[in-house]
């Protein structure tokens, strides 16, 4: 893989998602944590990375760790950013092994706000609704660690972003309890 630096291509990559997970953070009531989502992107630690493995059509993260065999951006994201369901393992006191925790709703609300941003920015004009849905699906037939509960409320949130639409979907996520 050739490696060519991009920082310019990625600042404008990250912040379009970032405003974008921004709106849709605002539209489903949690607008703080649309005001502060993804900030680390723009560490040194991750920005690098991120310029130096820029595609424009998927995560840098993915060609770094092809590349290294582990992303050092992405090992950086996920231990600061609480919407991300991989910051949400921990130590179960019975079992004495890392197992994942249920995420709090108001970091599942703006996980679900980050993945209808990046299925649109990596869709662009090929976007659907159901984009997210069968991104998540995908992730669930690689037997992704995520709490049973939190996987079961996101598939709902995708799924009934897919079947019904933003308007109703972000009606919903304005009546859960945060």
């Amino acid at each position: 893989m050739k490696l060519q630096f991009h920082p310019i291509a990625h600042f404008k990559t990250i912040t379009k998602h970032r405003h974008q997970v921004m709106l849709h953070c605002f539209r489903a009531g949690i607008p703080i944590q649309g005001l502060l989502h993804d900030l680390s992107k723009y560490t040194p630690t991750e920005f690098i990375p991120g310029a130096l493995f820029y595609q424009g059509t998927r995560s840098p993260n993915e060609a770094e760790r092809e590349k290294n065999g582990y992303s050092a951006a992405w090992l950086h994201h996920k231990g600061r950013n609480k919407h991300h369901y991989e910051f949400w393992n921990d130590v179960n006191p019975a079992s004495k092994r890392y197992e994942p925790v249920e995420m709090p709703t108001r970091y599942l609300i703006e996980m679900f706000c980050d993945r209808v941003a990046a299925s649109k920015i990596y869709n662009g004009e090929k976007y659907t609704d159901a984009d997210a849905l069968n991104y998540f699906l995908s992730g669930m037939k690689r037997k992704i660690p995520m709490h049973p509960k939190t996987a079961k409320k996101l598939w709902f949130l995708l799924k009934m972003l897919a079947d019904k639409g933003e308007a109703e979907t972000f009606a919903y996520l304005r009546s859960m309890k945060k």
